[in-house]
């Protein structure tokens, strides 16, 4: 079954390459000269590349390779989303730039012959010869019908590499500046009214790797810090990558600042990068990890983290009994578990707040339209029963720094006691 999909995707990546090497190298440029054939290297060049960043990490490539293959690689597979977005637009105007074109061009036939030049009646000779016809001027000739197709293909093809660049740019810009902070009130019928206005900085979905790294995280505790929270909930998916590569692009989480401390919990990709390592890592920058685990918050409420469900691969997946099955249901529970999937679990344990992450927003639009078929909420807060949910769209970026229509954030929560 894995080969079938390997096979199926492979075949799908290939075709789409053919698709944008006929649309943006063939269709506009002459056969055999330079540029057709840079254009067909760099449409044979990228995808491979893309393929070695996304495999390098799990092959054990040395981390330095991983940063080189990173860039261009990861860059390409955005690049390519939206190219092929703008060119599949491109081919409903293509017949409509032809068809305008050749309502603008003069007919062949509609050329107007010049006027017969009158001559003298002494200098007519006696047989009347007639005079050849003065050919057209050389500006009412009519293109010819391949000059006009690629004409259109080098505005199609150009419009959209314009528009793809253009758009994963600004991707990246909003993602290389640092997250915007997002400010969200929540009430919550248990919360005394001392916790009126407590603050919960939430940050989720960092992804420290080859290419995002130390500037990266001290953008993100910047961020954070200038929130003055009560708490800090980092829930889940910090990094791509084992400690040995990315311990120092973590160290900034040192410098996290709140009045009851900092708090982490396991997501999915840390399975993938030595969780147990980067549990042990997190403790000693000063987090407290929650696996499976509950306290009790001075404010006067239950704070309870679960272990992410990739964990279950290990033995190590969400236990919603050891977290909370043994708690005071009058007081107020936050919990914290990096995927939306595990609110159902939530609300039947009597959780009042669930805070997550893990969707991106769906980080590439409209990646957003496959994230709400696996998520039950894919970015804001919404309710389940008697627990609410709130899902950030995350600080990082996944595979390439780019997100379009999922701005990053870090959110502040704030809980509102209706006793208030």
């Amino acid at each position: 079954m894995v080969v079938l999909l390997l096979v199926v995707v492979l075949a799908l990546l290939g075709a789409v390459h053919r698709y944008v090497w006929r649309r943006l190298v063939r269709d506009v440029t002459a056969p055999g000269g330079l540029p057709r054939r840079l254009g067909t290297a760099a449409v044979v060049a990228l995808p491979l590349c893309s393929v070695a960043a996304l495999v390098s990490s799990r092959a054990g490539v040395p981390f330095r390779i991983q940063h080189v293959l990173a860039w261009p690689g990861q860059m390409w597979l955005a690049v390519l989303l939206y190219l092929v977005l703008a060119l599949l637009v491109g081919e409903a105007v293509r017949p409509l730039l032809r068809a305008r074109l050749a309502r603008r061009a003069p007919a062949p036939d509609a050329v107007t012959a010049p006027e017969p030049v009158p001559v003298p009646a002494a200098a007519a000779p006696d047989t009347a010869t007639p005079a050849p016809a003065a050919p057209a001027p050389e500006s009412a000739t009519t293109p010819t019908d391949p000059s006009r197709r690629l004409f259109v293909s080098r505005v199609v093809g150009g419009g959209a590499a314009a528009v793809a660049l253009g758009t994963v740019g600004y991707g990246t810009y909003g993602v290389l500046r640092g997250p915007r902070v997002k400010r969200v009130t929540v009430p919550l019928a248990k919360i005394p009214r001392a916790a009126h206005g407590y603050r919960i900085a939430v940050v989720s979905d960092i992804h420290l790797g080859p290419i995002l790294g130390r500037a990266h995280t001290e953008r993100i505790v910047a961020t954070i810090n200038s929130t003055q929270p009560d708490l800090i909930a980092v829930v889940g998916d910090l990094v791509d990558g084992t400690v040995a590569d990315l311990g120092p692009a973590a160290e900034p989480l040192a410098r996290l600042r709140a009045r009851h401390g900092s708090f982490f919990v396991t997501g999915n990709h840390e399975y993938f990068s030595g969780a147990d390592a980067w549990v042990d890592h997190v403790r000693e920058l000063g987090l407290r990890p929650l696996r499976n685990e509950r306290l009790e918050i001075p404010a006067g409420f239950d704070l309870a983290g679960v272990d992410d469900v990739a964990g279950e691969s290990e033995g190590r997946g969400p236990d919603f009994g050891r977290a909370l099955g043994d708690r005071d249901r009058a007081r107020a529970a936050v919990l914290l578990a990096h995927q939306p999937v595990v609110v159902h679990d939530a609300v039947r344990h009597g959780v009042d707040l669930q805070l997550s992450g893990h969707t991106h927003g769906g980080q590439l639009w409209p990646g957003n339209l496959l994230a709400e078929l696996a998520n039950p909420t894919v970015a804001g807060l919404e309710r389940y029963g008697d627990t609410q949910l709130y899902v950030s769209r995350g600080a990082g970026a996944w595979g390439p720094p780019v997100r379009v229509g999922a701005p990053s954030d870090v959110t502040v929560v704030e809980l509102a006691s209706k006793q208030a």
